[in-house]
């Protein structure tokens, strides 16, 4: 019993220290074997759906299982970053709006640094590793397993009451604490706005994406030149893409992101088409930076060759 209690109450601290640091949710999930998701997962890499993504296929046992990861882990706890912005473009030519502000991976690293600096203060001897995105871990299946939402037919998280316009990450711990309930429900019902609002239908079943047709992928992960017919509807798109989020209805919960750092670099969600196609190479590298702005993962060339014609 009194382990028990001591368990309930390290959770109920961390849980608050991650929303002190600024974080919108927190959930805390058994360091087990994702075994529910593992055929699943299975299919989606044999029916070739990651496209050129090869690095989904790597390390398959890790991205199923956290011990694997990290030797000893006992809990996984996973924190959800709202991105929000105030506006969003109106221009045809338009950036995902997860990428306005400083690049993710720095703001949130930083933050996972002092989660885990905490950790090793509230019991000394912790080991505890920090990730988002840098990792093969299941990031979505570990959410969903804390507790803090569903994955909706576009596969994202959707958490409720809030949203789906979150960055998630994940701290893996030698620590024993007291997990949450798994979310067992799935609140899409019937809708099918993401479905039929994708318009390269990359959204082949619920929850299962074809990324070789996601405008997200095509712009971003896959270097080679994005296939005229698909450019042609994809609605002006040139690095990443929101349509699937942005019709979903339980996107009207969301609210403004707190986080300063992901205010609009440069105000580029405010810049006419114009100035995204005159874009010079020296500009670009002045602007997005690495560290400094998602767009910097992709080439000059790229981001140009993006552009619908």
């Amino acid at each position: 019993m009194q382990a028990q209690l001591a368990q309930d109450h390290l959770s109920g601290q961390i849980k608050q220290k991650a929303i002190e640091l600024g974080f919108t949710a927190c959930g805390i999930a058994s360091a087990t074997r994702l075994v529910s998701y593992e055929d699943r997962f299975n299919r989606w890499l044999d029916d070739g759906l990651h496209g050129s993504m090869a690095y989904m296929e790597r390390n398959k046992e890790k991205r199923l299982d956290p011990r694997e990861l990290m030797p000893g882990a006992k809990s996984v706890i996973v924190v959800a970053q709202n991105y929000v912005p105030e506006t969003a473009s109106k221009e045809q030519l338009k950036v995902s709006t997860y990428a306005y502000g400083k690049d993710y991976h720095y703001v949130i690293r930083d933050k996972l640094t002092l989660m885990i600096q905490y950790l090793h203060e509230l019991v000394p001897g912790t080991e505890s590793r920090g990730f988002t995105d840098s990792a093969p871990v299941l990031e979505r299946a570990w959410a969903v397993e804390a507790g803090l939402g569903w994955t909706g037919k576009n596969a994202c998280l959707i958490i409720p009451k809030k949203g789906s316009f979150f960055f998630l990450a994940e701290v893996i711990t030698t620590m024993k604490l007291e997990p949450d309930i798994p979310f067992t429900r799935n609140h899409c019902g019937s809708c099918t706005n993401c479905m039929d609002a994708c318009p390269t239908r990359a959204i082949i079943s619920p929850g299962r994406i074809d990324a070789r047709k996601c405008i997200s992928y095509l712009t971003i992960e896959h270097k080679e030149t994005i296939p005229h017919d698909i450019k042609k509807i994809g609605q002006g798109w040139i690095f990443g893409c929101d349509i699937c989020q942005d019709v979903c209805p339980h996107n009207r919960f969301s609210t403004p992101a707190n986080e300063p750092a992901f205010t609009p670099l440069n105000n580029m969600h405010q810049w006419p088409d114009d100035q995204w196609r005159n874009l010079e190479k020296s500009d670009f590298k002045k602007i997005f930076i690495k560290g400094s702005s998602a767009i910097s993962r992709i080439k000059y060339e790229k981001l140009k060759s993006n552009m619908p014609d």
